[in-house]
């Protein structure tokens, strides 16, 4: 009987010392660098991987050389369930420690996709579907969809969303984007109207949207954006329509060629504003800050007209009389027939 115990007991501490000597050894093996780690590597954390089927494939890319070891210290430090998906950059000196406090950190690579000044929303969505890191479920939807999906059935998807350059994890949706976009559209937007002048002729906040838009295709120069929104809030004051040719270019829709000819000016539509008064039903393309706080805040001079000047810069000519007006538009073609 005292044979076995102390046979037992041998054993026991023969065990206890190989479990001792593998824990230290494992433990060392955390913190000793991937050696196939010579360079840097992108790795994709897919959603729902679990710390297994990681270690796996780890070891088949050959930075793990021991899976079910790094598995179990994840399992055991229970860090296993707070791995998050994404790009992982893995660098040369990473250890399998810190590849493991890497993926539970979420500091995964960010892509980015920028939304132009006075693109539309089809624009956008061209964007959306082109990008090989963004999943685009609902590249088949139709605008409305889009919108209810949004919270927003009801409301025309042009101009609601702001143009700016967004950062984004790969494997992100097209809708999680585009309710960024939106959700920074109404907060600048708002903004906007919180400095609105006085006496302004809009509605509300969505009508000085919509004449935003309006200038933002306008003009690219800062310089006149104000000024410009001073001529077409003249024009509103005074009832006069607006006759301003982007309208009419978006509401020509796939027909327009680059050019607008007298017909398309006399054509009628919902967005001509040679045939109708007021603003279009909805804006015309996404602008950015600086035309919204042009539109809330126009510099009137008592200015109507303005055309561009052909200097190649993009700037115009601002008149207040049809006289002048004719004088300058003359001026301008005559610049064309000499290039």
């Amino acid at each position: 009987m005292r044979k076995l115990l102390r046979w037992a007991l041998g054993l026991f501490s023969l065990t206890l010392i190989i479990t001792a000597g593998f824990a230290w050894w494992a433990y060392r093996w955390l913190d000793m660098p991937i050696a196939q780690l010579d360079e840097p590597q992108i790795f994709e954390v897919s959603r729902g991987s679990s710390v297994r089927s990681l270690a796996r494939e780890l070891a088949g890319r050959g930075w793990l050389d021991q899976p079910s070891v790094w598995a179990g210290w994840a399992q055991f430090t229970k860090q296993s369930h707070a791995i998050q998906a994404g790009e992982y950059e893995l660098q040369p000196g990473l250890t399998p420690r810190r590849l493991l406090a890497l993926f539970n950190s979420g500091r995964v690579l960010l892509h980015d996709i920028t939304f132009i000044e006075g693109s539309t929303f089809t624009d956008m969505r061209r964007l959306l579907r082109a990008h090989p890191a963004i999943d685009d479920q609902h590249a088949d939807s139709e605008p409305q969809q889009i919108m209810q999906a949004l919270g927003e059935p009801e409301l025309h998807p042009e101009g609601q969303f702001f143009p700016d350059t967004y950062r984004f994890a790969r494997g992100t949706t097209d809708l999680e984007l585009l309710q960024l976009a939106y959700r920074r559209m109404q907060r600048e937007l708002a903004a906007a109207w919180d400095k609105r002048a006085e006496d302004l002729p809009l509605a509300g906040a969505y009508e000085a949207l919509i004449l935003a838009s309006i200038i933002e295709k306008e003009t690219g120069l800062e310089a006149e954006r104000a000024r410009i929104s001073g001529v077409f809030v003249e024009r509103l004051r005074r009832g006069m329509r607006l006759q301003t040719d982007p309208t009419v270019i978006y509401g020509m829709l796939d027909t327009y060629d680059g050019n607008i000819r007298r017909a398309d000016l006399q054509r009628d539509t919902p967005y001509n504003t040679y045939t109708r008064h007021g603003l279009p039903p909805t804006p015309i393309a996404m602008p950015g800050s600086a035309a919204l706080l042009a539109a809330v805040q126009p510099d009137v001079t008592g200015e109507l007209f303005f055309v561009a000047t052909g200097n190649g810069d993009g700037s115009h000519y601002f008149s207040r009389t049809l006289a002048e007006h004719n004088a300058a538009v003359a001026r301008y073609l005559e610049r064309l027939r000499s290039q």
